[in-house]
């Protein structure tokens, strides 16, 4: 039995072949679908997971609680890779009790037609199961409007919150595995998942605080325990849109020129001192591999050509998506190239005067056809500029 502490399961599951979650981010090492159990005088069930799972679901219950029914559920979040196996459950467990608060209620009918058998929570309500205690609290848009946590003692269970991708190879509990490959992953799923939704994080951070938190039970990624601490200073860092002075470097190329310059302004910015570079191909790499390390550094610098009179489609995409994550206090660098119609500089900028509003940096470069002395000094200059501005905090 997977035992977390005092009566306390985990009885959640692995996804390894799902490719895309919600259709949209990598899965390079799958994903978990983490749910908890409290067996007490009254049996609890913390979320449950994707239905696909729901019969290992069910033996990892059955495995701590045998043939005893559950008197309640816990719905922290309602998106379905953590609700989706209610209806299922309730046909097991006629009798369970669903406790959520009133916008899970108007969600689980919407979702799943259960409108009976519910117990309505607000914030800073409690429940006695028996030796264990559960306290409610409210997180609206952590990342959804419904979205709470449940304190039992010094065990946090909080949804979405301080998740990350990653499936659970053999061990669940941080001090029991290596976490080296679950910090990217954290970063990637915070900045794509919830990166909008900084303010309503520090609320939520600012509601926890001063509570003595000594594991934190995720939906997603290990039990965290040995890392409390780091986890959520994570979380306070990313929501707060604090950064490292590095440079993300992306471009869209056609047939190398653009590439070339985008080496170019690498270059010099190195050159310059700054040692925190990274560079992606926007056809290439997933845009949330992009958006992960704009949020880990305050320098952006992006480039691409025209195309059909407009902007390269990948770039177009890319700061689309930009503008969708309200990420504050960075700095912007941008150049283009084109053949016989210039379009991509005019239309960066705009995206940037009326989308972005980072701060520019720099003096836009403009390309023709391919690199010419002056536009190779352009692009020099440009990645110095972004260099210096970074150094100077």
């Amino acid at each position: 039995m997977k035992q977390i502490i005092s009566n306390i399961y985990y009885v959640g599951v692995n996804d390894r072949n799902k490719n895309l979650f919600e259709g949209l981010w990598p899965l390079p090492n799958g994903v978990s679908y983490n749910a908890y159990l409290i067996d007490d005088e009254k049996v609890c069930l913390i979320d449950t997971v994707e239905v696909d799972f729901f019969m290992p679901f069910l033996e990892n219950i059955r495995e701590v609680i045998g043939d005893r029914p559950i008197d309640y559920v816990v719905v922290n979040h309602m998106e379905p890779d953590h609700s989706g196996s209610l209806a299922l459950l309730r046909q097991f467990y006629p009798n369970i009790e669903i406790i959520g608060n009133k916008k899970t209620f108007d969600m689980m009918a919407g979702f799943y037609r259960l409108t009976t058998g519910l117990k309505e929570v607000k914030n800073g309500d409690s429940i006695e199961l028996g030796a264990h205690t559960l306290n409610f609290v409210l997180t609206p848009m952590v990342h959804w409007p419904e979205t709470m946590m449940t304190l039992c003692g010094s065990v946090l269970f909080s949804g979405d919150a301080f998740g990350c991708f990653g499936a659970l190879n053999g061990a669940y509990v941080d001090e029991q595995m290596n976490c080296d490959t679950f910090w990217l992953e954290m970063t990637r799923y915070y900045s794509n998942i919830v990166g909008k939704y900084g303010t309503p994080v520090q609320m939520a951070l600012k509601k926890l605080a001063g509570v003595k938190v000594d594991y934190i039970c995720s939906t997603h990624g290990p039990v965290w325990h040995q890392y409390v601490e780091k986890v959520i200073g994570i979380y306070d860092r990313l929501s707060k849109y604090e950064a490292e002075p590095g440079l993300v470097i992306c471009y869209g190329t056609m047939y190398g020129n653009t590439e070339r310059a985008a080496e170019v302004i690498a270059r010099a910015a190195a050159q310059a001192g700054l040692k925190n570079i990274v560079m992606y191909n926007v056809s290439k790499t997933h845009h949330s591999y992009i958006i992960r390390d704009l949020f880990r550094y305050r320098g952006l610098i992006v480039g691409a050509p025209t195309y059909n009179t407009g902007l390269y489609h990948e770039m177009n995409v890319l700061l689309d998506e930009l503008s969708q994550k309200d990420i504050k206090g960075r700095y912007f660098g941008w150049f283009g190239s084109f053949s016989w119609a210039s379009k991509a500089v005019s239309e960066i900028t705009k995206w940037n005067d009326e989308k972005l509003h980072y701060e520019p940096v720099g003096t836009p470069v403009e390309i023709k056809q391919a690199l010419t002395d002056e536009t190779l000094a352009q692009c020099e200059a440009l990645g110095r500029a972004m260099a210096e501005r970074l150094m100077a905090e």
